[in-house]
């Protein structure tokens, strides 16, 4: 399989799809649920598993749905070998891209005041994650009991990057 065919937010989609299977609305609700995690569009979770789909990594079949019928999508044996693949493969870092230090790239132009206060609204942002990551934790136990162990894993590195934030706005705050 060409490496350009499946892009980290494939496998991501792939992923989340799970054992289980899941609709487009489905993974959508998961990433809103999770919020730093959401970082493709919309449209996108829409899109890609159709795609993965028409390339074989994923079996699309129709459900009964509240209004309409939906489509659910469940892994294939080739997305299973996919997955067993790439999880075999280093793990790179993969690039950062965070307003606040955009922010902080700006703040010569824009002035430390204007730069302090915008960056302090970040604590109720980290506040409000914190309770949906606490949320995420309390059901995944008896929803999704084969992954809650992982689960743990990513909300502990999410807690952490919180962490960073919230220790960038108390440096940001005490040296400008």
């Amino acid at each position: 399989m060409p490496r350009e065919e499946l892009s980290l937010f494939s496998y991501e989609v792939l992923g989340l799809i799970g054992r289980e299977g899941a609709g487009p609305h489905d993974l959508r609700r998961m990433v809103e649920r999770g919020k730093l995690l959401a970082w493709a569009g919309e449209s996108r979770y829409y899109t890609e598993p159709k795609r993965l789909a028409k390339l074989g990594y994923l079996a699309a079949t129709k459900e009964p749905g509240r209004t309409r019928d939906r489509t659910v999508y469940k892994l294939t044996d080739k997305g299973r070998r996919a997955l067993r693949s790439w999880a075999k493969t280093p793990v790179a870092l993969t690039p950062l891209k965070a307003e606040a230090l955009v922010r902080l790239l700006i703040a010569d132009l824009v002035g430390d005041a204007t730069t302090r206060k915008s960056l302090a609204a970040l604590r109720d942002e980290a506040d409000d994650l914190r309770r949906r990551l606490d949320e995420m934790v309390e059901g995944a136990e008896e929803r999704l009991p084969h992954r809650a162990r992982y689960l743990e894993l990513v909300n502990e590195f999410l807690r952490g990057y919180l962490d960073l934030h919230e220790q960038l706005v108390d440096q940001v705050e005490r040296e400008l």
